[in-house]
């Protein structure tokens, strides 16, 4: 328990810190934890005795999608500069031609899905940044308060009171008692930051706390079933305690495009 307090006390103030450091420190880390979490994905369906991702064109695709976006937000670059990726996309159709693998387009299949999974909702939460011209950090930074707040509020909820189960099959532990209490964490969470970030109005807070509290939670349901169809218990060690970046984040992967196209719309 205290390896996994000191390396969630570090991990928050690594992220917030990330946050509050401009544009482009912003940008760079949060595209290099999407890449990196790709990474993970990568590694643990390689484990599957009939699965060989396309890997290398798999994250060079994810790190030039980044980059070129990310300039794009910097304004050091035109977005029609990001179509430099479709030969990347390209290459992974082609690439299993040469390697003689028994199911190419399991690999195939394999690494689009991760791109889409876990690259892209990133390149989303970055986007949040910038939502409204220039950067500023008040709605990413919302963003990841109203996430822990549903996890912290899911958490203490479903184990006071937790009775009814919400999904059993993929995660035994989650009640729907422990959604609502998450839900209501994070709406509250919501009306707080109207009064101290009214870049947004309350409404538009709170349509985002409704949006993070039950997609985050569906988001850390379909990374649980990620692993059990897989396998494995965690993404990785890189995190002392708590796993992969792929499990921390699990939520922000189904959350942050829809929160994303919800402020671009509106």
């Amino acid at each position: 328990m205290l390896q996994r307090a000191i390396t969630g006390a570090v991990f928050i103030t690594v992220l917030i810190g990330s946050a509050l450091a401009g544009a482009t420190i912003f940008t760079i880390f949060f595209s290099l934890v999407g890449v990196w979490c790709l990474y993970e994905f990568f590694g643990i369906v390689r484990q599957q005795q009939d699965v060989l991702p396309v890997t290398g064109i798999g994250i060079l695709t994810a790190v030039l999608l980044g980059l070129l976006l990310g300039l794009h937000h910097l304004e050091l670059l035109s977005l029609r500069y990001s179509a430099i990726i479709i030969p990347c996309i390209s290459l992974i159709f082609i690439v299993p031609l040469y390697r003689g693998h028994a199911k190419p387009f399991h690999d195939i299949s394999y690494t689009l899905t991760g791109l889409l999974y876990t690259a892209f909702p990133f390149f989303c939460f970055v986007a949040l940044g910038f939502i409204r011209g220039s950067y500023q950090a008040q709605i990413p930074l919302g963003f990841l308060f109203m996430l822990w707040s549903n996890d912290t509020g899911a958490y203490l909820v479903g184990r006071s009171i937790g009775r009814t189960k919400l999904f059993e099959r993929i995660s035994p532990n989650k009640t729907w008692e422990g959604f609502l209490g998450g839900l209501a964490f994070a709406l509250g969470v919501a009306a707080l930051l109207s009064h101290f970030y009214p870049i947004l109005p309350l409404w538009q807070w709170l349509v985002m706390g409704f949006l993070i509290g039950t997609f985050g939670t569906l988001g850390d349901l379909v990374e649980s079933m990620l692993k059990r169809t897989l396998g494995v218990k965690d993404s990785g060690n890189i995190l002392p305690g708590h796993g992969g970046l792929l499990d921390r984040f699990d939520g922000l992967l189904i959350a942050a495009p829809l929160v994303w196209v919800f402020l671009l719309l509106v």
